[in-house]
């Protein structure tokens, strides 16, 4: 065996040989998808388009029951030593999960020889499982490769927006297979796949589907597959060992059948064997996805579809074209950290609509996109924070049209009649709390961002803001605050329905409807409803007017007062006004103390070990999760940006680095690289809607900002190293900038924001209270 294994690996290397290496000044070597795949991040290592509707990726797990899963959010987690599979479709780093779509695994041998089922990972050779070694793996921007070593088969993926291309190369002198699993999902449990089909059509195609009852309801995908060598023989299967859901009615033939093909399986839990024989070189399987049916995947595999280094060099060269949009330049580790955060920043909102514009909706029914590219995948609790305001600026063109166009067509085609709390593949969740596509809108609006309806999409945030039946959001109307004794996570509801509803009073104002703007802008005050001025804490309120006892603001449960957080990290947000929350807690002076109080916490006598997301701790600070992430900025709110900037090296340290574990929390789709690449620059988008950011302190030498009309906005950092971590001077175009922010005109304008670092603290420099970000009390 060991020797059929050697020659195995030498007949793969001479076989396959990858493309060139990327050169010192190709953006591409930056990248490194490795990065977040450890325990918390739950990114995955595959290969994927910018924004690409499939996410081809090694499972190393994708048959767990879904309360063991938490590891596997993203399919693959890199402490296993097997792979289950490569499937079509994952998340980036989201806390809950799905997909991992259509498995496809190698396999050698007698046909008669291969196992149908995956098998244990804890016994090699069980199934059709295989053992890898990461010294075998090679990941970058929309390419991935690893040897399976128990068949010796080299295999090579790669992606285009709707196509994912895997290339395997087998021992010379064995026979080919290829096993197809739509059994295995990503959080799996017995009965969750309702219903697939698989039928081979004359010219060699297979074509299929599969509809689940996953975290999204009643999702249908579908899938068309061709290969480089014929196909010699098949076998499908139906392992109906999952109980159908009740009351389910079972199709009676083959969504999309297709004239020139004949059904060959339909069931509950499909498998194939497809055999073909002893190759002469690699094998090639083509697949590409649809949400709408069999022929919308056919024209997608028909339009994009291609050998695989064709598509490989496409894609890397739109990678190439995405991340050169903003172009850095810092220290190796923090370099490649810095890359590979925007390149998880740009795999979501992933597309969802196919090559004709046709793409099912929140309704389950088939729309069509018109001028647009429909887009889903929506984690906007997490997302609508940095980002989003980083598309706004790396991606201003198409891209940000085509989200804020998908929002307002998801509330048009939603039997709710709201935006999306938590979509994917165009189905809701109602994962997380708050409206929070309002924010997204209203602020690719105020910064000038057309493409889209505006008033259409106004109608829409203000339908979402009054939807009486969710999340307690009839109380809040009537109340001014969302009563815990009616509905659980009050006081987290309160304060993020009032800052959603500031974002809405924004854009109205700006659009000239006035009486909308007055009802929001007061509703974005009920924060002070929720927040206990005697105990300086934002605390649930019961319906009779009273704070919840017993309080205690370090606990986190799940269902309870907060949403994954407690009173230390919920009592900050107020991002629309900072100042009124400062006042309430006694000025700048206390504000500090309780900020240093947070930060310098002693955790040694809790235990958050129940409550997953709760990771990346320094003290109260909770960076691995969201509500936390715009806290260190708020130094300087209560002028002393010298501690920001402090803080900010803190965070940098001790929660980023380029290793598989260098993500100390969920990536959240991108929320926690977006948070990472502003920060690196200099800024962050404390208050998006505001138009300004909160100057922190560089991570970068030197990086420029690409932006339409053939501008450019730099920075540049002297006296750049770890000795000078404080800001001593900023300059804008040349002029001093004495203010703790910037705005997104003068970024957008183009020009060069220039910092002098030195080794101790300016505590003057944006100091003064006209120096300050912004806030609503005080503008």
């Amino acid at each position: 065996m060991r020797l059929l294994l050697s020659v195995a690996l030498l007949t793969s290397a001479l076989l396959v040989q990858p493309l060139a290496a990327a050169p010192d000044d190709d953006v591409l070597r930056w990248v490194d998808p490795m990065i977040g795949t450890g325990p918390e991040g739950h990114t995955f290592p595959g290969a994927s388009a910018p924004f690409g509707m499939v996410q081809l990726s090694p499972d190393t797990d994708a048959t767990c029951q879904i309360r063991d899963c938490y590891a596997h959010a993203a399919g693959y987690s890199y402490h296993d030593s097997t792979i289950q599979g490569f499937s079509h479709t994952h998340f980036s780093g989201a806390g809950h999960s799905d997909l991992g779509d259509l498995l496809v695994m190698p396999a050698i041998g007698p046909a008669s020889a291969v196992k149908l089922d995956p098998g244990s990972a804890d016994r090699p050779g069980s199934g059709y499982r295989q053992r890898f070694s990461h010294g075998t793996e090679v990941a970058s921007a929309g390419y991935y490769a690893v040897t399976l070593a128990d068949s010796g088969v080299r295999a090579e993926l790669t992606a285009g927006t709707r196509v994912g291309i895997h290339r395997y190369a087998f021992p010379k002198g064995t026979d080919a297979h290829l096993v197809i699993d739509l059994r295995s999902s990503l959080y799996d449990y017995p009965g969750k796949i309702l219903w697939s089909g698989l039928h081979v059509h004359e010219d060699g195609t297979i074509t299929g589907f599969r509809e689940t009852r996953g975290w999204a309801p009643g999702r249908k995908l579908f899938f068309a597959m061709r290969f480089s060598a014929p196909l010699k023989d098949h076998a499908f299967i139906d392992r109906d060992e999952h109980v159908p859901y009740k009351g389910f009615r079972a199709p009676q033939a083959l969504p999309g059948r297709s004239a020139d093909g004949v059904a060959e399986k339909l069931g509950k839990a499909l498998e194939a064997r497809l055999d073909f024989g002893s190759l002469d070189g690699p094998l090639e399987v083509r697949v590409a996805l649809s949400g709408v049916d069999e022929q919308g995947a056919i024209a997608n595999l028909d339009a994009e579809g291609a050998d695989f280094d064709t598509v490989r060099r496409r894609t890397e060269g739109q990678w190439r074209e995405a991340l050169a949009r903003l172009s850095m330049d810092a220290p190796p580790k923090m370099r490649t950290s810095l890359y590979t955060a925007l390149y998880h920043s740009l795999l979501a909102p992933s597309v969802w609509s196919d090559t004709d514009g046709r793409y099912r909706g929140p309704d389950d029914q088939v729309h069509i996109a018109r001028d647009f590219t429909f887009r889903s995948t929506f984690s906007l609790w997490d997302t609508f924070r940095a980002e989003h305001p980083l598309l706004t600026l790396v991606q201003p063109e198409r891209t940000t049209s085509d989200i804020v166009n998908s929002l307002v067509a998801s509330r048009e085609h939603s039997p709710w009649g709201i935006l999306p709390v938590w979509q994917f593949a165009g189905r809701e969740t109602w994962t997380m709390i708050g409206y929070h596509a309002a924010p997204v809108i209203a602020d690719a609006y105020l910064k000038g961002l057309g493409g889209f309806d505006a008033a259409r999409a106004l109608d829409a945030m203000v339908a979402s803001a009054d939807y009486a039946p969710y999340g307690g959001l009839a109380e809040y109307i009537q109340r001014g605050y969302v009563p815990i004794d009616k509905e659980p996570e009050a006081a987290s509801k309160t304060v993020e329905y009032a800052y959603d509803d500031w974002t809405i009073a924004r854009m109205a104002q700006a659009m000239g409807r006035k009486d909308q703007a007055a009802r929001f802008a007061k509703r974005a005050g009920y924060w002070r409803n929720s927040f206990d001025a005697k105990s300086g804490w934002l605390r649930a309120r019961k319906s009779d007017g009273t704070f919840r006892t017993p309080f205690d603001p370090t606990a986190i449960n799940y269902g309870s007062d907060y949403t994954e957080g407690n009173a230390w990290q919920y009592s900050w947000f107020v991002p629309q006004d900072q100042a009124g929350l400062f006042r309430m807690l006694g000025g700048d002076g206390k504000v500090i103390a309780r900020l240093d109080a947070m930060f310098d916490f002693d955790n040694s006598k809790l235990d958050y070990s129940h409550a997953e997301n709760i990771s990346g701790l320094i003290g109260q600070y909770i960076h691995g999760n969201e509500p936390s992430h715009h806290v260190a900025y708020l130094y300087a709110h209560a002028g002393a940006p010298w501690r920001t900037q402090e803080r900010l090296k803190q965070i940098v340290d001790s929660q980023y680095k380029p290793t598989p574990d260098g993500l100390s929390g969920n990536d959240d789709l991108g929320q926690m690289s977006a948070w990472l690449v502003f920060t690196g620059l200099g800024f962050y988008p404390v208050t998006p809607g505001s138009n300004q950011y909160v100057i922190g302190r560089p991570f970068v030498r030197h990086a420029a900002i690409t932006l339409p009309r053939g501008k450019t906005f730099t920075i540049e950092t002297d006296n750049f190293s770890d000795a000078n971590p404080y800001v001593g001077k900023v300059e804008l175009n040349g002029r001093p900038l004495d203010r703790a922010w910037i705005s997104d005109a003068e970024i957008r304008g183009g020009g060069t924001l220039r910092f002098v670092m030195q080794a101790r603290p300016d505590k003057a420099w944006g100091s003064g209270r006209g120096l300050r970000p912004f806030s609503m009390s005080a503008h």
